[in-house]
């Protein structure tokens, strides 16, 4: 367990003057997200904390964490409460070095949030491609002492970020209006039905930390069997438990759900894939809804890597 003393302790270790500089400024990232915005408007190598699969919400800072932090010469970190187990760490960091949370530069009015929860809002921007347009500022403007050429960079990424934001508005526009229908294993999607027009429903709330009751399940078993809505989604950071509990209450009364496939809600695809940046996450995500609901979509995605090795 890490104690708040043997974290400040890691942290002091971690400070003391090195016997060499590197010629590299160390760049790290809380969320995969952020690092991949940070790679392409650095040019420079970026640590992601928390890899394929990961959980951001329940994620606590590791020893090799608090390390790679200390170290570093510039930590970007999501805010909105995402990675809510770093903020005290991450607050006695800021003391001593930048350290930047990207998302809390949005302006609150274009913030979701629980209803339940007024003051807390959904962290999950990075589905609206406008909203992570705008968040690729603030990297921006964080990276740029030390990268000069991170505005040209910004501007060519945030180009490519418009152009996926196009596909998926035309893409999902496909999907008949009555099966605009998006159930997932947790409410990590509000911004993307939002921007792209579908009643987004997730079986647990906003935090993975958050209890599925039998009652959300049972009500979201008649939404399905109501609606005759053809597919479900797993998420590749979230027990797929759920979401099968779904198919099989659906069954029970009569009406054929399947898995309409696997989308990257809180961590992106494998390190080193398509699908392991935002672009190509949201290629995926795009592509893998509108075909599994009944709209057009090309197989390989907007630019026929999906699935592609290498």
């Amino acid at each position: 367990m890490l104690t708040r003393r043997l974290v400040l302790g890691m942290m002091a270790a971690a400070t003391l003057p090195r016997l060499a500089f590197a010629a590299t400024p160390s760049l790290v990232a809380t969320t995969g997200m952020i690092a991949d915005a940070a790679r392409r408007i650095s040019g420079l190598p970026v640590t992601a904390l928390m890899g394929p699969g990961m959980d951001p919400h329940g994620h606590r800072p590791t020893r090799n964490d608090i390390l790679a932090l200390t170290r570093a010469d510039l930590v970007l970190w999501h805010g909105l409460n995402l990675e809510a187990q770093f903020a005290p760490l991450l607050a006695d960091l800021s003391k001593g070095k930048p350290v930047v949370a990207v998302a809390d530069s949005l302006p609150k009015d274009a913030l979701l949030a629980d209803p339940a929860y007024p003051d807390r809002p959904d962290p999950h921007v990075w589905f609206d491609a406008e909203l992570w347009s705008q968040v690729t500022k603030t990297v921006e403007a964080a990276v740029l002492p030390l990268a000069p050429d991170a505005a040209q960079q910004a501007a060519a990424f945030r180009d490519e970020i418009a152009a996926m934001g196009d596909y998926a508005t035309q893409t999902l526009a496909t999907v008949p209006a009555a099966s605009r229908i998006l159930v997932t294993a947790h409410d990590a999607f509000s911004y993307f039905g939002r921007a792209y027009g579908f009643d987004v429903q997730g079986v647990q709330g906003i935090s993975t930390e958050s209890e599925a009751g039998l009652s959300r399940i049972a009500e979201l078993v008649d939404l399905l069997v109501e609606r005759k809505i053809p597919a479900v989604f797993v998420e590749s950071s979230v027990s797929d438990r759920s979401v099968r509990a779904l198919i099989e209450g659906a069954a029970a009364k009569g009406h054929t759900v399947v898995i309409g496939g696997e989308l990257f809600s809180d961590a992106m695809g494998p390190d080193g894939s398509y699908e392991g940046t935002w672009l190509g996450m949201m290629d995926h995500n795009v592509t893998t809804i509108a075909r599994a609901l009944g709209g057009t979509a090309p197989e390989r995605g907007a630019v026929g890597k999906l699935g592609v090795s290498g």
